[in-house]
């Protein structure tokens, strides 16, 4: 089932390409790093995005997603995503606050998208200029609503909790993505280095065992994504929720099937370090050859190693 698929050294399938577009973004959240809004000059094209994802093709990626910053504050969004389809990959999903995805989802699901995740926190308006620093909600759930009408599924809602912040409006948001039929993720808060502030996450911390144990109790229903860090999901009166813990564990290393691509051209070998990227971007602007480019992405996998074990 895995032929022509690379490993790395730990014997761990390289399946999944995460590719940061840009670094800009129209929000400016509380917990996000702060200096997102940067030059565009820069960026990767698309046809830079299309040759990146044509040599994983042929080392055995079969799913790219698109992240940012804000994938969709790039004007040419939709030819990334028409170059990419074209090569025929598994799964092809974005990342999104949804402030722009009313504009968008057509057009991104006639290029070829196949689902989307929203970043949404909160539905209650003052909340989200809070969190976001923008007045931005109404815009938010327009598009969101837009990405379920065309077919851009399984449309996810990806909620960051925060303690005294958005922690009391889980039912709220589980019982708008039950009308819509969409998924809720609940994300627990952890610092990274995109966090701004560490004592952000120390403040705002909120573990998630009592939501789970509530949930536990009145789910109808409830499965184990194995290679998923075994992260549960709860059926709830038609409803689906997931429960997203950090990912700074053994089981997730242990099963990690991820590479990144950063915004300046890099590949990351792992989600939890800096300190082992890997020149790409130049290689393909100084127009070395298709095979020169897969030796390079061999030398990112190679240089994989599980963070925790």
């Amino acid at each position: 089932m895995l032929e022509n698929v690379v490993k790395d050294k730990y014997e761990r399938p390289i399946l999944s390409l995460r590719i940061t577009i840009t670094n800009r973004c129209n929000e400016n959240c509380i917990y996000c790093h702060h200096d997102g809004m940067v030059s565009s000059k820069d960026e990767m094209t698309p046809e830079e995005l299309y040759t990146i994802c044509k040599v994983a093709k042929k080392i055995g990626v079969r799913k790219i997603r698109l992240s940012g910053g804000d994938p969709l504050v790039r004007k040419d969004i939709v030819e990334i995503v028409e170059k990419i389809a074209s090569l025929d990959f598994k799964d092809i999903s974005l990342t999104t606050n949804g402030v722009l995805l009313e504009k968008y989802a057509q057009d991104l699901k006639n290029a070829g998208l196949d689902r989307v995740n929203v970043s949404l926190d909160t539905l209650n308006r003052d909340t989200y200029k809070f969190v976001t620093n923008m007045d931005y909600l109404n815009e938010a759930k327009a598009g969101i609503l837009k990405a379920v009408e065309v077919g851009l599924y399984p449309v996810k809602i990806n909620m960051v909790i925060m303690k005294d912040i958005n922690s009391n409006e889980v039912k709220d948001m589980f019982n708008f993505c039950k009308d819509h039929g969409i998924i809720l993720q609940l994300i627990e808060l952890i610092e990274s280095e995109n966090c701004d502030d560490d004592k952000f996450s120390a403040e705002y911390h909120y573990p998630l065992d009592s939501i789970e144990n509530k949930l536990a109790d009145i789910a109808d229903d409830v499965r184990e994504r194995k290679f998923m860090q075994g992260r549960k999901k709860y059926y709830i009166n038609d409803g689906e929720i997931e429960i997203v813990r950090p990912v700074d564990n053994s089981t997730f290393c242990a099963n990690c099937s991820r590479l990144r691509i950063t915004p300046d051209g890099k590949i990351k070998p792992c989600l939890l370090r800096n300190d082992n990227l890997v020149e790409l971007i130049s290689h393909i602007r100084n127009g070395e050859s298709e095979e020169k480019l897969e030796e390079i992405f061999i030398n990112g996998i190679n240089k994989r190693e599980p963070f925790n074990s």
